[in-house]
């Protein structure tokens, strides 16, 4: 993207025989704008702010209670598909289903691989990462250990940090990178690496290796407790800090991303200073926090009231998600939660993370599944997906292979969506093939984006999602 330059002429003050003109108080020259100026087709500045969005709804009611959104997640996690009920999660597994999950995630890809000097990953590479995983070692029954996310880390295919990568000139995509975990999150501890330092463990709706430093081990009923306590402190910015502690660096400006929920506490349970500070201008929550010798304690931790949170979960309306989603414009696309930011599936589960809504991790997942009533389209659809583009309601999620949008609105029939993606390609006037960037949050319209000179967004899509 690219901008004009502001270009300001000086003012001249009149001058005569080296005596002042005038005593005349000179204003100074109103500041000019840049124009905007953008590759993107069919955008206007106004376009990227939510309320333009807003403004154009027909109606802005409730689209589900907090007790029908608990519902709706029941009936998902109950259906056992790409979601893991933690409450409901065994104390002890079968060696072959530990295998299972391990198979999902740590296994050697299909097509080439490179390291981040171009070199390819031999069979002794993979060797050295299947070593990493110690699978041989699993017992016939795992006893499951029980831990929490004491700060954002990786989920990563194999317990390393090393990047890999599909095309050596696509350095944005590390195929080691699966997911993000938070603050707060439950984790099911089921196996170790080879070297000690890193969980193979099951979340919510993913299971891969994290590093032990992220994670603090305690016990399942406190654990539990925990997370079921209330009032609660939602985040709903897209990422937010802890106050600054300067005696206890474990919860000292800890990245909170928005979904992150909290209990809160109140002076009564913890005094008139916490961390050296007076709380009364700021909320008090419970914070996980990771010992010395990696057992969970829960620390007494200050968020300011200026922060973007949230008592309790939002109510879901159309108005609160587009604020919600526009939160992010403009952030950087991380694949798998990478880079500090998410992807287009991370993006989508945390916006909805807001109103209490919990959703398998990948658009495959998502798009394919069963999580929420779906409009599905195939090889010869053209007509019902173009009719299925003008019912859409704001929020509705569109799936093509490997990623997903979400409908914002319509503007003279053209569906807009706001995604995050990489890629941006389509025809000009002139009928010419363009081809840029965009690898962050973005606004766009749908109909003109192709994903390749003979194949259209439109016709890519398999799936329509309205969550209810």
């Amino acid at each position: 993207m690219t901008t004009t330059a502001a270009i300001v002429a000086p003012i001249l003050f009149g001058l005569a025989l080296g005596a002042w003109a005038s005593r005349a108080e000179v204003s100074p020259p109103a500041s000019v704008a840049p124009a905007f100026v953008t590759d993107v087709p069919g955008i206007r500045e106004e376009m990227l702010d939510p309320e333009y969005w807003i403004g154009r709804l027909r109606d802005d009611e409730i689209r589900m209670t907090a007790a029908e959104i608990g519902t709706f997640n029941a009936k998902n996690f109950a259906r056992g598909e790409h979601l893991h009920d933690l409450d409901q999660f065994p104390q002890r597994l079968k060696r072959t289903r530990v295998l299972a999950l391990l198979d999902t995630v740590s296994r050697p890809a299909s097509t080439p691989r490179f390291h981040t000097d171009d070199s390819p990953l031999t069979p002794r590479d993979y060797a050295a990462l299947e070593a990493s995983t110690q699978r041989a070692r699993i017992p016939a029954e795992v006893r499951v250990r029980w831990g929490m996310v004491v700060r954002r880390a990786n989920m990563r295919s194999f317990p390393t940090q090393m990047r890999i990568y599909k095309n050596p000139q696509d350095t944005d995509l590390d195929r080691l990178q699966e997911t993000g975990v938070f603050p707060g999150q439950r984790l099911a501890l089921l196996h170790e690496s080879t070297d000690g330092n890193w969980w193979f463990a099951v979340n919510y709706h993913y299971a891969a290796w994290l590093p032990k430093s992220a994670v603090a081990v305690g016990d399942r009923d406190e654990i539990d407790r925990w997370s079921q306590r209330e009032p609660r402190l939602l985040v709903t910015g897209a990422q937010v800090q802890t106050n600054f502690n300067p005696d206890d660096p474990r919860t000292s400006q800890v990245a909170l991303d928005m979904g992150v929920s909290l209990p809160l506490l109140s002076a009564a349970d913890v005094g008139y200073q916490v961390n050296g500070q007076n709380p009364y201008a700021s909320y008090i929550v419970s914070l996980p926090a990771r010992a010395a010798d990696g057992s969970l304690e829960f620390v007494p931790t200050l968020i300011a009231r200026s922060r973007d949170v949230h008592r309790g979960a939002l109510a879901y309306r159309d108005s609160a998600l587009l604020r919600q989603a526009f939160k992010f414009l403009g952030e950087r696309y991380g694949w798998g939660h990478d880079y500090n930011g998410r992807d287009c599936t991370g993006f989508i589960g945390e916006v909805y993370k807001s109103f209490g809504i919990l959703m398998p991790r990948n658009s495959g997942q998502q798009g394919r599944g069963g999580f929420a009533p779906t409009r599905f389209f195939g090889e010869g659809d053209e007509k019902r997906r173009r009719d299925a583009l003008g019912s859409l309601q704001v929020g509705d999620l569109i799936y093509m292979p490997g990623h997903v949008m979400m409908y914002i609105g319509d503007v003279s029939g053209e569906p807009y969506v706001i995604h995050d993606v990489t890629g941006l390609r389509y025809y000009d006037s002139e009928k010419n093939f363009y081809s840029g960037t965009l690898s962050g949050v973005s606004v766009t319209p749908l109909k003109p984006l192709w994903l390749s000179r003979d194949k259209s967004f439109v016709d890519s899509i398999y799936a329509i999602k309205t969550i209810l």
